[in-house]
């Protein structure tokens, strides 16, 4: 008969092994919540914006393409992972502690590469999937040191699970992975019916504010000769090197497709970097000033720069020596110290005091990055496209006099 070797380590061992697990569950469970609270936000007042920190922000990981397989939240496999760690420790048997032994390995694995692409990829660490790191690596460490297989080879402790256990947990957790694709899909289609309209009759019933007195002159998204001309017209305060702003841009260029001729986007420069901006107290972004000189000095490179950066998010945050390169690549590198392109960057910052605060915490009601300025009404943060989409949809139609569709859905989603 096989020896128990849950039965033969000490019960704090065990203990460890069952903390670990349950405090695994609880993170991914808080990332789960989180993903689906950043996609798929229920209301027009939860967009991501950069705030605190430009390190720790847990949306990037919600927004980044790793942060889903086929559909299933990856914080669903640490739940399972996590909660077969605590039953194994309530309910011990030889072959349950070797299978979540092994398991205890491949999540380790998961979790370096996760950290490593987190930190070097997007730039930024999860605080919530940072709690599954630290309980996952300690999971490992409670199975390597405290067992009486200690003695054996490496592969013969950690490379010998049980079959029969991992057929039965490989059914089990295939089961609610389908659950939960569709449960995604569920809720990305409902995006674009009752969420919605929802989102739009918001969107309406904010109040208005006035255009910013120098709008600037540099745009991502150009349908018309005037701003005022286009159906949909956005004024986006943002920053080229916010990981939203990043998201954003990303959500406007589909939309760019989808409404040709119709929508007019501006770039208003409000890097959250104390070397240019005083608007508000932060420093989230050091060298936020810089790019943002490089990409106004020229007009005519200004999308390119623009999408450059976006599409080097990662290496543009972290290297000042990446920075200075795109600069001598198009011919802007002495932008930072041109008077006449800091003068019009500082103009454009400077029309974030025009507005009224919007927390108590701030003086004036630009204060995070993205913000937009949508037809006269202001959103903080980011929205999904499909809740981008429904308001632009909805101006769209109000431009050519179709003021039904979403408005006659508004009565029956309240």
């Amino acid at each position: 008969m096989e020896k128990s070797t849950s039965g033969a380590r000490p019960s704090w061992s065990r203990g460890l092994v069952f903390i670990s697990g349950l405090a695994m569950a609880f993170f991914s469970a808080l990332t789960i919540e989180h993903f689906f609270a950043a996609n798929y936000p229920e209301t027009i007042f939860e967009g991501s914006f950069c705030d605190i920190s430009a390190f720790f922000n847990c949306d990037s990981s919600a927004y980044s393409p790793v942060a889903t397989i086929l559909g299933v939240p990856l914080g669903y496999f640490g739940l399972v992972v996590g909660t077969l760690f605590a039953l194994g420790a309530v309910f011990p048997s030889p072959a349950f502690e070797r299978t979540n032994r092994s398991l205890s390995l491949l999540t380790l694995v998961g979790v370096v590469a996760l950290l490593v692409y987190a930190v070097g990829v997007t730039g930024t660490l999860c605080l919530l999937c940072t709690g599954f790191y630290v309980f996952s690596a300690i999971a490992f460490v409670a199975f390597w040191r405290y067992d009486d297989a200690r003695g054996g080879r490496f592969g013969s402790r950690f490379l010998n699970p049980s079959i029969k256990h991992l057929i039965a947990m490989g059914i089990v957790t295939l089961a609610g992975a389908w659950g939960f694709a569709e449960y995604h899909a569920t809720r990305r289609d409902a995006l674009s019916g009752g969420a919605g309209a929802r989102v739009v009759k918001q969107f309406y019933n904010l109040d208005r504010v006035a255009w910013p007195s120098l709008i600037s002159p540099y745009w991502t998204t150009r349908s018309t000769e005037r701003f005022e001309e286009a159906p949909v017209r956005v004024v986006a305060y943002a920053d080229l090197l916010c990981p939203d702003c990043q998201y954003l841009a990303s959500q406007l260029s589909r939309l760019e497709e989808e409404f040709e001729g119709a929508l007019n986007v501006a770039f208003q420069f409000f890097p959250l970097d104390g070397a240019c901006n005083d608007v508000v107290e932060k420093d989230l972004h050091p060298g936020a000033c810089d790019v943002s000189y490089m990409a106004a000095h020229d007009p005519a490179k200004f999308r390119t720069i623009h999408d450059e950066i976006f599409a080097n998010l990662s290496i543009a945050k972290a290297s000042a020596e990446w920075r200075e390169e795109l600069g001598r690549r198009h011919g802007v590198g002495a932008a930072p110290m041109d008077s006449s392109t800091r003068a019009v960057v500082h103009s454009i910052i400077e029309t974030g005091r025009e507005y009224a605060k919007t927390s108590e915490s701030y003086s004036y009601g630009i204060r995070s990055t993205p913000t937009m300025i949508i037809n006269n009404r202001m959103i903080i943060g980011t929205l999904p496209y499909e809740q981008l989409r429904a308001i632009f949809r909805a101006l769209v139609d109000e431009a050519e006099g179709r003021e039904t569709g979403f408005l006659e859905n508004w009565e029956e989603t309240e």
